[in-house]
């Protein structure tokens, strides 16, 4: 299975904030979105960084209260893993394991086409096994 499969399923919706917005406006958006993680961009399509809820928490930890009034760009990730749509769903799954991280880009050309998080992952894997789960119950009965 390809990216391009959870891309067409889940749609290729992604939520974008540039890094020189308050760590308050990138908590208000993922309350917003009830999301984990937002990829970060500062031109169209381009992909700078990513910062997610555990950022944040993990420099409130280390910063203080001061880190929400100061900038996306001063804790996102910017060293980001990205995919292309034409990728193999297992090995993300396993970089996303490997990498422990659970939200990754989906760049074409240059540009940014989509997101795909660890649960798109599993629900997907889910949605395979039960199918052939399925096709060997209407087998052994047919």
């Amino acid at each position: 299975m390809k990216i391009s499969d959870i891309v067409r399923h889940k749609g290729d919706s992604v939520v974008t904030v540039r890094s020189d917005a308050t760590v308050k406006d990138l908590l208000a958006l993922l309350a917003e979105h009830k999301i984990g993680a937002i990829v970060v961009s500062d031109s169209d399509g381009s992909v700078d960084g990513i910062v997610s809820e555990r950022d944040v928490v993990r420099h409130l930890h280390s910063g203080g209260a001061q880190v929400l009034d100061g900038t996306v760009g001063r804790i996102m990730t910017r060293d980001v893993h990205t995919c292309t749509t034409d990728d193999d769903l297992t090995d993300l799954a396993g970089q996303m394991t490997e990498r422990r991280i659970r939200h990754v880009p989906v760049v074409n050309d240059g540009k940014l086409a989509a997101i795909v998080s660890i649960g798109d992952v599993v629900k997907s894997r889910i949605d395979t096994l039960q199918a052939e789960a399925a096709q060997l119950r209407d087998y052994i009965q047919g």
